[in-house]
């Protein structure tokens, strides 16, 4: 019976797991961390869209209003914003204007790939310097509503840009190992 219920809960994680695409291909810890972001982002957007529901559904129905739900939905955008933006980063799926790196041969292709992630990751890591410095200016302030620090909101730029950095820091290795875009990625670059 216990194997029974094991086996049972290994079929639900698994199909819990195909819910979400995979992914690039990358270590089990880029991976995990990839998933994560992944499930934050999902859950994030259907906790925010429960509560502007429930909110609408109060307005209309009871002709009230759930005030915290504006400040606390304000709060989840941004994390959403910022954790969306790394859940593209991982998968190659951020705006490229290739014109240029489309034009040039191989071994200058992976060269001009390589520079513009180093400059990327060089701006995320001042995202993250100058993020935790406003998370902490942050502490002596509180959101209105809520009462919490605002330093939970601003909190989201210096974590996800970490994050982004872990997807960037694996692409700048795979770019150097000579794995084009679309290897990379496993898409087809237009």
């Amino acid at each position: 019976m216990d194997q029974a219920l094991a086996n049972q809960g290994q079929g639900a994680a698994a199909a819990a797991a195909r819910l979400l695409p995979a992914g690039p291909p990358a270590p089990l810890p880029i991976r995990w961390l990839g998933r994560l972001v992944d499930w934050s982002v999902v859950l994030i957007g259907a906790a925010m869209a429960t509560l502007v529901f429930a909110n609408v559904i109060v307005h209309n129905v009871f002709h009230g209003d759930i005030a915290w739900t504006t400040e606390l939905c304000e709060l989840l955008m941004v994390w959403v914003t910022f954790l969306g933006g790394a859940s593209a980063t991982r998968r190659g799926a951020h705006m490229v204007i290739g014109e240029l790196l489309d034009r040039l041969a191989p071994p200058s292709r992976r060269f001009a790939d390589a520079a513009i992630q180093v400059l990327v990751l060089l701006t995320l890591g001042l995202l993250v310097w100058y993020g935790i410095g406003i998370a902490e200016a942050g502490l002596m302030s509180q959101l209105t509503v809520l009462g919490w620090p605002i330093a939970t909101q601003y909190a989201a730029l210096p974590i996800a840009s970490a994050i982004t950095m872990v997807f960037v820091a694996w692409d700048i290795v795979e770019i150097l190992r000579g794995r084009p875009h679309d290897e990379r990625y496993g898409t087809q670059q237009p």
